[in-house]
């Protein structure tokens, strides 16, 4: 009896370089944008893929929306999002676990087989980006033909995934970071202002208050912007 031929696993070096240039844009000045797009680019070249995307959720709609692709499909590029559970994607999300399709022109589960025809799309392998406990997208894996994938290639897009994942906290630490220093700067701003207003026009605290919160409705600019200015122009008027 013929012995079965083995799985063809992914070279450890091409993997160990695609995960360094990975872990290297991750701790780089690069915007998330500029990130995801490396990473599609780079494991569409790692995995042999001719379409790779990252699809985040949408937390208010509940909907996977496409973030990153190396694709130059304008029809998949603007394929409309799915709800969590809908499709492919949208079922990985839901049971967080990795899900491989071998013909998704045959697969009814699949959303967008049309496309899938036209694009020369056949296997895919979806796997969730998982964050602190809750799923907050996928990363698919497209190939041109027909695939069964290793159990290699789902630990390399796994690893990859967990990346992506990381990546993206980075981003929304950041946010936070930036917008406590904002809440912290704008506080201050306020307090200056409002003593500014109390000590030229005598008005209480509250009454200060509610001048630059009606003066920045008016204006339709932020609070802190219109105390900023307030604190500009006592400036230059003691010059």
């Amino acid at each position: 009896m013929p012995k079965k031929k083995a799985a063809k696993k992914q070279p450890l070096k091409e993997q160990l370089k695609a995960f360094s240039e990975i872990s290297k844009a991750i701790s780089s000045d690069l915007s998330l944008e500029d990130i995801l797009k490396l990473i599609v680019s780079v494991t569409a070249r790692l995995l042999k893929s001719n379409i790779c995307s990252i699809q985040l959720l949408d937390r208010e709609k509940k909907e996977l929306v496409i973030k990153a692709t190396q694709s130059i499909s304008e029809e998949y590029n603007k394929k409309p999002p799915l709800k969590i559970g809908e499709g492919i994607a949208g079922r990985a999300v839901l049971e967080n676990k990795p899900i491989a399709i071998k013909d998704i022109t045959l697969e009814t589960e699949y959303k967008y087989r049309d496309i899938a025809k036209k694009e020369g799309l056949a296997s895919l392998l979806c796997i969730p980006l998982s964050l602190k406990g809750r799923t907050i997208g996928v990363i698919n894996l497209y190939t041109p033909k027909t695939h069964d994938f290793t159990q290699s290639e789902i630990e390399a897009l796994s690893s990859i995934a967990n990346l992506a994942a990381v990546a993206i906290e980075n981003t929304e630490l950041l946010d936070e970071t930036v917008k406590v220093h904002e809440e912290l700067r704008t506080r201050k701003l306020m307090e200056r202002a409002k003593g500014i207003l109390m000590k030229e026009e005598g008005l209480s605290e509250e009454e200060a208050y509610l001048r630059i919160q009606r003066f920045s409705m008016d204006t339709r600019k932020s609070m802190g912007a219109v105390a900023e200015s307030i604190i500009l122009a006592y400036n230059l008027r003691r010059r």
